[in-house]
């Protein structure tokens, strides 16, 4: 798949080298970040500024150039404040492909900002330029995706949100729903809380200066095994014993984490918010309510 994605990239710039309403293209994301990870799995960010941009917008037979489109995801300016627009592409040989299309105004504006842009910051490489747009860029300094110490009423609020929604899912268990109890683990708890706990931990070690990319992608590679252990265990199966168990093993990992990065940030720990919800949690799952 690197060889079909490479020659896929060679065939786009080709492509709007003789295309005369692209005026340049960018390609964006990992693999222009030297800090980011890469594999055969890892997409195409390609960013086309365009001078014919309605009318470009209207004829997506374009996009069949590069290959034969398997299927596509097509999200226009209204998603974007009128900014640019994005085609999101698989093709039949399993590369994706995300392209960002540019006005040139809008283009121009992000170039003349005094803050680069997320998606430079961490990384680009220029591939076309026919009007000299991108001599102006600012460098990526890849700061804007690294981990950023909470404040303590951020910390504040994440632990006790947690400990709170925990209810949640215990309350769903004692009334066998599953469907509601895996929602509240994963959308609320795991992605809400969890997340940012367990890159506060990390980062913390690494004096705020690391990314573990979204939604925990690296947090494998950077947490102690024995830690890693314990968040597997937080991930259940569908049968409600199953729950319970990764429910308190949830509880426990915020409790290891959390009160190791309290100590560290001299924050304060809501230690008898947990121990109250724990007893709440037990007397749930005992019956004993």
């Amino acid at each position: 798949m690197i060889k079909a994605r490479e020659e896929k990239l060679q065939q786009i710039i080709q492509w709007a080298t003789a295309n005369e309403e692209i005026r340049a293209v960018l390609l964006t994301s990992s693999l222009v970040n030297p800090n980011a990870p890469s594999d055969k799995f890892s997409d195409l960010d390609i960013e086309f500024v365009i001078s014919r941009f309605d009318e470009f917008l209207k004829d997506d037979s374009w996009l069949t150039a590069f290959g034969r489109v398997i299927a596509k995801v097509v999200e226009n300016e209204e998603a974007f404040d009128g900014k640019n627009a994005m085609r999101m592409v698989l093709y039949d040989d399993y590369v994706k492909v995300d392209f960002k299309l540019y006005r040139i105004a809008q283009f121009l504006e992000e170039v003349q900002s005094n803050e680069l842009q997320e998606d430079w910051d961490v990384g680009y490489r220029v591939l076309i330029d026919k009007d000299n747009m991108c001599a102006a860029m600012q460098a990526p300094t890849f700061q804007s995706v690294l981990i950023k110490k909470p404040t303590k009423e951020k910390f504040s609020q994440v632990l006790n949100d947690c400990w709170w929604d925990m209810t949640y899912v215990a309350k769903c268990l004692a009334r066998d729903e599953i469907f509601y109890a895996r929602f509240m683990t994963e959308n609320m708890i795991r992605t809400d809380y969890l997340v940012p706990i367990i890159e506060w931990y990390i980062a913390i070690g690494y004096n705020w200066t690391i990314s573990t990319n979204k939604y925990g992608r690296l947090f494998k590679k950077y947490l102690a095994p024995e830690i890693w252990q314990q968040v597997e265990q937080t991930f259940a199966g569908s049968s409600i014993e199953d729950n319970w168990n990764a429910l308190q093993a949830t509880a426990g990992l915020v409790h290891r984490l959390g009160t190791a990065l309290a100590e560290k940030l001299a924050y304060p720990y809501p230690a008898q918010l947990e121990a109250d919800i724990r007893v709440y949690l037990q007397k749930l799952r005992s019956n004993a309510v």
